[in-house]
């Protein structure tokens, strides 16, 4: 362009010596040459880019498929929210754990036969993943004096043949409530209260003697099945009733452990599986299903 810094340079030619000016205007003519070929290299991308089909920015995007949460960890979710709001406090612990917090502080010594019912994997130097989240619960009372009031959710390990209703990696849901004058009349109204927050108002509850080495008494309980109400049906096993949870008083030596006076002290303790909640709540027939990576069966939850 006439205004351009090049058309002021040769403007200045008069004023260069005349001995000096062949070799002024020779650079300048290159310098014109080099300048109007890259405008040429720049003109003809743009020419290129202007045969290209334009964006059109009002045009709707492209949608892609959102996921969801897993259905145990709904089922989790739900779980702790119950308990939550019920005035409960989340405790965790470590997922390999000692023998000494997995076990025997829980009244199983090393020869116990109740550790049969929990055969799992062993690691080195005394440490294995943890067979229920009651570890959490020791560790909890380690650190803390009553009044005590938590919940322990989280992965379990067990060597178990995996089929429809046993795998070796599962959820585990653990509650620990200890303080003075905890009777077991406080853990069946919770528990009660629990599985009607689960299943329905609906729901009916039934208590069965058992044996776990860290409660006493030890107790089972079941729920009247949501699919049949209590009827009797396939999920159900014709029986009207499903195996809901482990619940008892917490046992004197387990509060001694702990240095808590069971004299002064009473608390129960109770621990349900997860995963087996989830498959009671949607019809799953099988627990490999929640764990195989299949986007149809994940898809309906």
């Amino acid at each position: 362009g006439r205004k351009s810094e090049l058309s002021a340079l040769l403007k200045t030619i008069k004023d260069i010596p005349a001995e000096e000016r062949k070799q002024f205007g020779a650079d300048a003519n290159l310098l014109q040459k080099n300048i109007e070929s890259r405008i040429e290299i720049v003109e003809k991308r743009f020419q290129g880019q202007a045969s290209v089909q334009p964006i059109d920015v009002t045009a709707p995007g492209r949608s892609f498929p959102v996921g969801h949460l897993h259905p145990v960890t709904q089922t989790l979710e739900s779980l702790t929210d119950i308990f939550v709001a019920m005035g409960y406090e989340i405790a965790s612990g470590p997922e390999v754990d000692d023998d000494w917090h997995n076990f025997e502080a829980l009244n199983m010594g090393k020869e116990h036969p109740a550790r049969d019912m929990q055969d799992t994997f062993y690691l080195l130097e005394g440490f294995l993943p943890r067979t229920h989240t009651s570890t959490v619960q020791i560790r909890y009372m380690e650190e803390h004096q009553p009044p005590i009031k938590i919940i322990a959710p989280g992965k379990v390990h067990r060597n178990e043949n995996e089929d429809a209703t046993h795998s070796w990696i599962f959820h585990q849901f653990e509650g620990l409530v200890i303080d003075e004058g905890i009777t077991f009349a406080d853990l069946k109204g919770t528990l009660e209260y629990v599985a009607k927050q689960i299943f329905g108002p609906l729901t009916r509850t039934r208590f069965r003697p058992n044996f776990f080495p860290y409660t006493e008494p030890s107790a089972e309980m079941d729920a009247s099945c949501p699919q049949c109400d209590g009827g009797g049906c396939r999920s159900c096993g014709g029986t009207g009733w499903l195996e809901l949870l482990g619940a008892g008083m917490v046992h004197p030596q387990v509060l001694r452990n702990m240095k808590i006076d069971p004299e002064k002290y009473s608390g129960f303790a109770f621990g349900l599986g997860v995963d087996r909640i989830a498959m009671i709540k949607h019809q799953i027939p099988d627990a490999r299903l929640l764990w195989h990576p299949d986007v149809r069966f994940l898809e309906q939850f």
